[in-house]
């Protein structure tokens, strides 16, 4: 059999493409990083959120929250949900710390019993009042808590989406054995996100709307719809109010002041 021999200008113009050649996991990561390394530097921001409740036969009832986030160079953001009303939840405040490794922190405090109570690694997969959000979904996502592997490409809302697959690393205590996320290839924003359970199965999918650019860079979305398959339920989060780099601190996210928050 006569073998090719391929031209040598012709190799030395192949070496490049076969060097700069990924895995689907290499790309998977790549490009988790970048989108992480685009919203890196915000500092801090303060929000107002309506949050939506629905159950299965369309009944709803809404919660007003305050929210602030925390940039950590360091380590992952910290944040705090406030809630204003209604009646039976007004006070309840909810603080997180993410960490790039290892167990997140969060607490939950709740005026009827005046105390602050720790949400455990083993009670992070569980309803965020009431809500189809989990603990494990209010944390910021870190890159290293996750390996990752990109799909394909494919349109989602009129974007051209790269479309990949992320696992928890931390598996035993997640509620989810695979996340599948859209994000458009021009801004890497996310807007879609669909959440299957241990077994493998669709449980929920998270879907962006009305994204708004602020600072002339940090991409924020409007709107939030979260939506159970299994249940029925959904969650819709209205953001309005946006205000970044407004001086807030370390102090202002200790579990120590969450009964003084007002």
């Amino acid at each position: 059999m006569k073998r090719l021999m391929l031209p040598l200008s012709v190799v030395l113009l192949l070496l490049p493409m076969v060097a700069s050649a990924e895995t689907v996991e290499e790309k998977g990561l790549r490009l988790a990083v970048e989108a992480a390394n685009r919203d890196h530097g915000f500092g801090d921001f303060t929000a107002d959120m309506v949050m939506t409740l629905r159950n299965k036969h369309g009944d709803e009832s809404e919660r007003q929250v305050r929210i602030k986030r925390l940039e950590n160079k360091n380590d992952g953001e910290k944040g705090l949900s406030i809630f204003d009303s209604p009646r039976d939840v007004r006070g309840t405040v909810f603080l997180s710390h993410s960490h790039k490794k290892g167990q997140d922190d969060q607490w939950l405090y709740l005026p009827a019993l005046k105390r602050v109570k720790r949400i455990s690694s083993r009670n992070k997969s569980g309803s965020f009042m009431g809500s189809e959000f989990a603990y494990e979904d209010l944390s910021s996502l870190e890159v290293e808590k996750y390996t990752y592997k990109w799909l394909r490409d494919e349109k989602f809302f009129d974007h051209d989406c790269y479309v990949s697959e992320s696992y928890p690393v931390d598996r035993r205590n997640s509620g989810y054995s695979r996340l599948l996320t859209w994000v458009d290839k021009d801004s890497l924003r996310p807007w879609k996100v669909e959440y299957y359970d241990r077994k493998n199965a669709h449980l929920k999918t998270l879907t962006f709307y009305d994204y708004g650019k602020y600072v002339d860079k940090y991409f924020r979305a409007g709107q939030m719809k979260m939506v159970n398959h299994q249940s029925g339920k959904s969650t819709d989060l209205r953001w309005m109010n946006y205000r970044f780099n407004t001086g807030l601190k370390d102090s202002d996210f200790s579990k120590n002041s969450l009964k003084r928050i007002k």
